[in-house]
């Protein structure tokens, strides 16, 4: 096997890894070689094979067992269907947002403010752009923002409703800070406080329909893969 020189080490270990086990050079119910030996192959660290194990045990390719060592479990991966149905459930929760995100900023729109303007901003002013720094902050301050969209429209149900989902809304965002799906940028988090301004309903709904779009078809090409 070649060194590695991409930067996402631990990543491109798995796929080196894993072409490997595809390839028979490990057939199944053999033993890979030590950390040691797999760190000096791939010109890796050891932590950085240790992440790769974790992944490709997890995809159902390899088992590690205790005190023996790792072991070729499978040459397909086993994960996919389980990665298939969370993507699939995503989908529904994205779908879901949508449809309230959409209909919140319409409403929005219709009843906004200065006063309720300004919040908006200055609410995206601290979310900020994620850094790969502290994911559960940036989550709590992005989901901040849309529910102050969604307390903008002025619909008690629609706001309980928000609150009652918060868990998967929060989810939706967790999964666009991954390698998966494209995170909604700042530019497209202001588009729909700049629409929402303008008091024009299809203008604002607009707004969330394109927000949303790039994760949805992103979806939607992973579960046609």
């Amino acid at each position: 096997m070649r060194a590695l020189t991409k930067t996402t080490l631990a990543e491109t270990a798995v796929e080196a890894i894993r072409g490997e086990i595809i390839a028979r050079r490990w057939r199944v119910g053999e033993k890979l070689p030590n950390e040691a030996s797999l760190s000096s192959m791939l010109s890796v660290s050891r932590g950085t094979i240790r992440e790769a194990v974790r992944v490709l045990a997890s995809q159902g390719y390899i088992e590690t067992r205790q005190g023996s060592g790792t072991y070729v479990r499978s040459t397909i991966n086993l994960g996919r269907p389980f990665d298939m149905a969370r993507r699939a459930g995503l989908r529904d929760q994205f779908e879901a947002r949508l449809a309230l995100d959409v209909e919140a900023a319409r409403l929005a729109a219709l009843r906004q403010t200065p006063e309720v303007i300004l919040q908006l901003r200055a609410l995206l002013k601290a979310r900020g752009n994620y850094d790969g720094g502290d994911k559960t902050a940036f989550i709590e301050r992005d989901l901040a923002f849309h529910k102050a969209v969604i307390a903008a429209s002025q619909n008690r149900a629609m706001i309980e409703i928000y609150e009652f989902f918060s868990v998967s809304i929060a989810e939706t965002i967790e999964a666009t800070l991954g390698e998966d799906l494209p995170e909604p940028d700042m530019q497209a988090h202001v588009a729909i406080v700049d629409a929402i301004e303008t008091g024009d309903p299809e203008a604002a709904g607009s707004a969330v329909r394109r927000f949303m779009a790039p994760v949805v078809a992103t979806l939607d090409r992973l579960l046609m893969s």
